[in-house]
């Protein structure tokens, strides 16, 4: 289901820096923020971008989507910056 090689974690590992899981699933995030653009349910960006079945485990998808969704947004709001510095 989704494009990223590493498996979506239940909750985002959180840094004030951009991480080696937002590396790998940077445009899984792209994806989040496009869906929740169009208006797609919640139900349906939990299977498709998250690769999480929410009828099988409900609380478990949610959790899932809010921490992605948060860890997007931070990304698109401040991550970035971190992508523009030279090494």
């Amino acid at each position: 289901m989704g494009t990223s090689p590493l498996p979506v974690a239940d909750l985002v590992p959180w840094d004030d820096k951009i991480t080696p899981y937002d590396q790998a699933h940077f445009s899984r995030y792209l994806r989040l923020l496009d869906a929740v653009d169009v208006g797609a349910s919640s139900d349906e960006i939990c299977r498709t971008i998250l690769d999480r079945d929410p009828v099988a485990d409900p609380d478990g998808a949610k959790k899932t989507l809010e921490s992605h969704l948060a860890r997007a947004r931070w990304m698109y709001e401040q991550g970035y910056k971190g992508m523009l510095k030279s090494p």
